[in-house]
C-alpha cells in the first residue's frame, strides 16, 4: 500500500501575516490615480489577483502598465511597509516538516519571501503565487497545483484560509478547508477557528494522522 502524504496549504495575507493596511493604501492610490472608486476596487482586490482586479476595471490595453506600477508599489511595501505576523504562525510553521506544507497566495512569490524573511518565518519548498496558474482563487487551480507539487492527493490536503474566495478555491479543489482569523465561519468551510493559534493543535494533528 502506498503512503498517503497529508499536507497543509496556507493562504498568506490575513492567515500567516498581516500586511493589509499597506495593501489598502496601495490600492487606494492606484484607484484614485485612475479616477476609480477605491472602495469598489479594494473589494474586488480582496478576492482576486492584482491582474484580475485591474482587468475588471480597466481597458485591456491599460492593464499591463497599471500592473507594473502596482508591482513597484507593492515591492516597496514588502521591503519597508508595515507588517505584522499572525500570532502563532512562527511556532506552527516551525513545527511542520517543510515538505509537508505550502503557501498559496494571490501575491508574488518574491514579496512573500521578503515578508517571511522580515518576520523570521520559514519559507516552504512550494510557493504557489499569482503567476503560477492561469486562473487564481476562487478557482481550484492554485490549490490543485500545490497538492501536485507536494505529491499529495486533494483528499489528503488541509487548506487554511481567511477569505471567502480562498475557502471557495479549497472546496472546489476537493480539499478539507478550515477558516481562521475571522469573526464568524466562512460559508463552505468545514471547520472554523477564531485564530490561527487556536487551530494549530488540530493542524498538527491532521498532518500527524497519515494513513497507509
Amino acid at each position: 500500500m502506498s503512503v498517503r502524504r497529508r499536507a497543509v496549504l496556507f493562504d498568506v495575507d490575513g492567515t500567516l501575516l498581516d500586511a493589509i493596511d499597506g495593501q489598502r493604501r496601495i490600492w487606494r492610490r492606484w484607484a484614485e490615480q485612475r479616477r476609480l472608486d477605491p472602495d469598489r476596487v479594494y473589494e474586488v482586490a480582496l478576492r482576486t489577483r492584482p491582474l484580475d482586479t485591474a482587468a475588471e476595471f480597466l481597458p485591456a490595453h491599460e492593464v499591463a502598465a497599471s500592473i507594473a506600477e502596482f508591482d513597484a508599489l507593492e515591492d516597496a511595501d514588502a521591503e519597508h511597509g508595515e507588517l505584522r505576523g499572525i500570532p502563532g504562525a512562527a511556532e506552527l510553521l516551525a513545527a511542520l516538516p517543510r515538505e509537508r506544507w505550502a503557501v498559496v497566495t494571490s501575491n508574488a512569490e518574491r514579496r512573500v519571501v521578503r515578508r517571511f524573511a522580515r518576520l523570521g518565518l520559514p519559507v516552504p519548498e512550494v510557493v504557489i503565487d499569482s503567476a503560477s496558474t492561469a486562473r487564481g482563487k476562487p478557482a481550484a487551480d492554485p490549490y490543485l497545483l500545490a497538492a501536485m507539487r507536494l505529491d499529495a492527493r486533494s483528499v489528503d490536503c488541509l487548506v487554511i484560509e481567511d477569505s471567502p474566495s480562498g475557502v471557495g478555491a479549497g472546496v472546489a479543489a476537493g480539499m478539507t478547508v478550515w477558516s481562521v482569523n475571522a469573526e464568524a465561519p466562512i460559508t463552505g468551510g468545514h471547520r472554523h477557528f477564531a485564530t490561527l493559534a487556536a487551530a494549530s493543535p488540530a493542524i498538527l494533528d491532521f498532518v500527524g494522522e497519515d494513513a497507509r
